[in-house]
C-alpha cells in the first residue's frame, strides 16, 4: 500500500481538485478559509459540483468570487426524484455562464435507489444530449449500475460524440476499461489511498495517465492521515501522492500531468485561465 501519509505539499505546483462540494452545509461560512488552504496545498483550482437547482446561484457566486474554483450543476442520481425534471434544452440554458464547465454529477446509483432506475436513466439520457449538443463534458456518478452504465455511455456515443470524466471511480475493471475505451477519464479520489483498496489501485495503474485526474469529493471520503473527518479540496495533495507512486513519477510531476488532463476536458476552464493570464 503506497504510503499516503507524508507527501511533499510544497513540491505540488498546479494541482487540480476535479470534484468538490462546496456549497455544502459542512462547509458553511469557511469557504475562504478552504480556498486558502488548498492554495497553501498546491491547489490552484477546483470545481464544485453542484447537484441541487437551489444551490445552483450560490455555486455560481463561489466561481465568481474566487478566482480557481469553477462550477457545474447536473442531477444526481440519488436526487432524480426530488429534483424537479430537466431537459437537455434546459441545462444548456443554465450553461452560459463563463465558468460553468460541465454538466453533473448524473449517472446512474443502484445501491442506495434501485427502485428510480428507470427515472435515473432518463435524467442521464437527457444530460448525455446536452452534452452532445453544447460540446461540454459530463461528470458521471456510478454506483452498483456497471452494466447499465456502460451501456448507456456507448450509446450516447454512437449518437454524437461528447465527453466524460468517471468521477471518484470505484467500480470495476471491465467498466474502467470500457470508459477509457470511449475516451472518457477516470478520477481518482480519497478511495484510492485506503489500505484496502488495492483493486482500485491496481485499476489505476493499468490505466494511461493522460486519462487520470484527481478529486477529493469533499466534504466525503477523506484520504490518509485525515480519513473519518471531513474531506476539504486542500486534502487531493495526499492523493496525488498516491498516484505519483503509482505512475513512478515525483509528485509535481504528476500534478502537472492531471492538471493537462484536466484543461483537456474541461476546456471552459483552461480558456478562462488563459484570458486573464
Amino acid at each position: 500500500m503506497p504510503d499516503a501519509t507524508s507527501p511533499d505539499l510544497t513540491a505540488l505546483p498546479e494541482l487540480v481538485d476535479s470534484h468538490c462540494h462546496l456549497d455544502f452545509a459542512d462547509f458553511n461560512g469557511e469557504v475562504d478559509q478552504l480556498v486558502a488552504r488548498a492554495r497553501a496545498a498546491g491547489v490552484t483550482r477546483m470545481v464544485t459540483i453542484c447537484t441541487r437547482i437551489a444551490n445552483l446561484p450560490y455555486c455560481q457566486s463561489l466561481a465568481e468570487s474566487h478566482p480557481g474554483v469553477f462550477f457545474t450543476y447536473g442531477v444526481h442520481p440519488l436526487h432524480v426524484t426530488e429534483e424537479p425534471k430537466i431537459t437537455a434544452t434546459e441545462l444548456i440554458a443554465l450553461s452560459h455562464h463563463e465558468k460553468f464547465v460541465a454538466f453533473g454529477e448524473t449517472g446512474l446509483d443502484f445501491h442506495y435507489t434501485p427502485e428510480t432506475r428507470e427515472a435515473q436513466l432518463i435524467s442521464l439520457r437527457e444530460h448525455i444530449t446536452a452534452a452532445q449538443q453544447s460540446g461540454l463534458p459530463l461528470v458521471i456518478h456510478a454506483r452498483n449500475a456497471d452494466e447499465d452504465m456502460e451501456k448507456i455511455l456507448a450509446e450516447g456515443l454512437k449518437e454524437a460524440p461528447y465527453s466524460a470524466v468517471m468521477h471518484c471511480f470505484s467500480s470495476g475493471p471491465r467498466l474502467a476499461g470500457a470508459a477509457l475505451e470511449m475516451g472518457f477519464y477516470l478520477s481518482m479520489s480519497g478511495i484510492a489511498a485506503f489500505p484496502k483498496s488495492q483493486e482500485i489501485r491496481d485499476i489505476f495503474a493499468a490505466a494511461p495517465l493522460e486519462r487520470i485526474l484527481v478529486e477529493t469529493d469533499s466534504p466525503y471520503l477523506a484520504p490518509p492521515p485525515h480519513r473519518g473527518r471531513r474531506n476539504e479540496p486542500a486534502y487531493v495533495a495526499h492523493t496525488a501522492a498516491v498516484g505519483a507512486r503509482l505512475y513512478g513519477l515525483s509528485a509535481a510531476e504528476f500534478a502537472r500531468a492531471t492538471s493537462e488532463n484536466f484543461d483537456r476536458l474541461f476546456p471552459r476552464a483552461a480558456d478562462w485561465g488563459r484570458n486573464r493570464s
